[in-house]
């Protein structure tokens, strides 16, 4: 099997060559990925599709009545907390509010997912669920994004925009839930396999839920930040697998994004965890290369050798007592 692939592997590169196609250094262009003829080659090969972006519709409209974070009529973010913020058991209160519904409207997309839908269904199903709940889907307008959902398949690492692709057997889609409620952010997101996924494909995702559990685990008062990046570096090298460092997880309250930064990779972040502080961790593991490009939309990121993500997402709150997870049941 691995000879096999091998072979197919070096006809599909011969392929291109006699194609007259270039490569930037170790990879392909983003233009000769999106081309009709290298996805025909890719796919014969492999066991997933490339994503290319496809139409994007018109964003859905909010109705009147529903509270609107500060940039939602104009795209523009106001500045974060300089500092981390400690919060209050109000704050806390209302965090976990909104972290509940954020868990409850992911939950639900979890039973609606399924091969032949387009990641716009998803959009379209998720807005509407958020806007009946009375809450507003954050990432709408937030410095001018497109749609209420962020969806991203296969080889797109993150921040995907929902369009008109049909979702494949085979595919991995992480969709990332974020809702306004009550003044505060909730912020949750899991992969989700669609048909038959092979092997890889499950062993990837399997990685990103235990990384995103075990950097959990170890949370608590006076834990360094740091060692949320040792955790999942450490998990994610021993699976075979990479970590993304373009990504990271944020603070979070009445403001989407704000300290502390949260890196998913080794490093030597100074700071220590403190009971009220609330953030996300979202690490994005690489199947390949942890490198991601940006493409034109200003949003899609695309591994830039083609193999896929996955990403896994929770809020947390630190305690006295350790860690409260606030996007779970």
């Amino acid at each position: 099997m691995v000879l096999q692939g091998i072979n197919r592997l070096t006809t599909c590169c011969r392929m291109l060559k006699m194609a007259g196609k270039l490569r930037i250094g170790n990879y392909y262009s983003p233009s000769m990925l999106f081309s009709s003829r290298y996805r025909q080659i890719f796919r014969s090969w492999s066991s997933f599709s490339l994503v290319q972006p496809k139409q994007v519709s018109p964003a859905q409209p909010v109705p009147q009545g529903i509270p609107l974070p500060p940039y939602a009529l104009t795209g523009v973010v106001p500045p974060s907390p300089i500092t981390i913020e400690i919060k209050n058991e109000d704050q806390i209160d209302a965090m976990k509010r909104s972290c509940q519904l954020a868990y409850r409207i992911l939950d639900s997309v979890k039973n609606y997912i399924k091969v032949g839908m387009t990641t716009e269904d998803i959009d379209q199903f998720v807005h509407d669920n958020i806007i009946q709940h009375g809450a507003y889907p954050s990432p709408l307008n937030y410095n001018g994004y497109p749609k209420s959902v962020c969806t991203s398949v296969n080889n797109v690492a993150c921040h995907g925009i929902p369009d008109s692709r049909p979702l494949e057997d085979g595919d991995i889609i992480n969709v990332d839930i974020s809702v306004y409620y009550n003044g505060y952010h909730g912020d949750t997101s899991d992969t989700f396999l669609l048909g038959n996924v092979d092997e890889t494909g499950q062993q990837l995702v399997e990685t990103a839920k235990l990384c995103l559990q075990q950097a959990i685990d170890i949370c608590g008062p006076n834990v360094p930040f740091r060692n949320i990046g040792k955790t999942i570096s450490n998990l994610a090298r021993a699976a075979g697998f990479t970590v993304n460092k373009m990504f990271l997880g944020h603070g979070i309250g009445s403001y989407f994004h704000g300290p502390p930064h949260i890196y998913h990779y080794r490093n030597w972040q100074m700071g220590h965890m403190r009971p009220g502080m609330t953030f996300t961790i979202e690490p994005v593991i690489c199947e390949g290369t942890p490198d991601a490009e940006i493409l034109e939309d200003g949003w899609t990121a695309i591994s830039t050798d083609n193999k896929r993500s996955a990403q896994c997402e929770h809020t947390v709150l630190i305690t006295s007592q350790g860690v409260e997870i606030l996007t779970r049941p």
